[in-house]
């Protein structure tokens, strides 16, 4: 049973709840209000204006670099901890401005890159070559992978079994997909961003030829739908984007805060 605060006797009420007792002169302390948080995807080159935004709605901002983020923490207590695509950043003064620090993320964001690009579901596959924002090459492919059965008895194993085997051979596929198109380019690629489901995407770079391709793997993992041409266009935008972690600020700041200001 966890232990109640100091500050709350052990005494309790008719119905068999805790009170505070009079000699106690300390004030029992309010829960804390939970704070929203939500994700944002910022295409770099909009980055300063997303900072410019958020500063106006919470007041002046102070950052913090670390390796893989950088937390920008407002006047009024909200946050907003940025992902560093690409890492590392390089390390900036620490003295410099916030507004300073994010005009830099986003010229590290910018930055000419070749890309390889890794698409996994259990619904099809897809791997590309992205050059300066254009696909210079790409792959697409699916194999046939059944539903899960709601069959019982020996017909729900005999499923599973059938099941389990065309996964294999739905990874095996895409590995093939990644040897092919993506080692050849290793020595030029300066980072492979995956999408998928995650745990396609681990069985796929489990395939020990394609440790190369791992040491590139950039943190994060794109939502696509089962990967087609189409979606593998999709996603060159958002190879440049920036997701954001922003938590409001208390309740009690945002009271003091002018109405109608809303985080972007």
């Amino acid at each position: 049973m966890p232990l109640l605060p100091k500050f709350v006797s052990l005494a309790a009420d008719h119905n068999g709840l805790p009170v505070v007792s009079p000699d106690d002169h300390t004030e029992a302390m309010a829960p804390p209000t939970p704070r929203s948080s939500r994700q944002v995807e910022v295409a770099a080159s909009r980055l300063t204006g997303w900072f410019e935004r958020f500063a106006a709605s919470h007041g002046t901002c102070t950052a913090d670099q670390m390796d893989d983020d950088v937390l920008l923490t407002a006047e009024d207590g909200a946050t907003a901890r940025i992902a560093v695509p690409f890492p590392p950043l390089h390390p900036t003064d620490p003295g410099s401005d916030a507004g300073v620090l994010v005009a830099e993320l986003a010229a590290h964001v910018l930055r000419p890159r070749r890309i390889g690009v890794l698409l996994v579901r259990l619904g099809g596959h897809a791997a590309g070559i992205v050059d300066d924002g254009r696909i210079l090459t790409s792959k697409v492919g699916s194999r046939q992978v059944h539903g899960r059965s709601a069959a019982g008895g020996w017909s729900q194993q005999r499923f599973a079994r059938r099941r389990e085997g065309q996964v294999r051979v739905a990874h095996a596929a895409a590995s093939e997909v990644a040897v092919v198109h993506l080692l050849p380019d290793i020595d030029r690629l300066d980072a492979v961003v995956v999408g998928g489901d995650r745990r396609a995407i681990e069985a796929v770079l489990a395939d020990p030829r394609l440790a190369p391709l791992r040491r590139l793997v950039t943190p994060g993992l794109l939502d696509v739908p089962d990967p087609r041409k189409a979606v593998l266009d999709a996603v060159v935008p958002r190879l440049g984007a920036v997701r954001i972690t922003v938590v409001d600020p208390p309740t009690s700041a945002r009271a003091s805060r002018r109405p109608g200001r809303r985080c972007p």
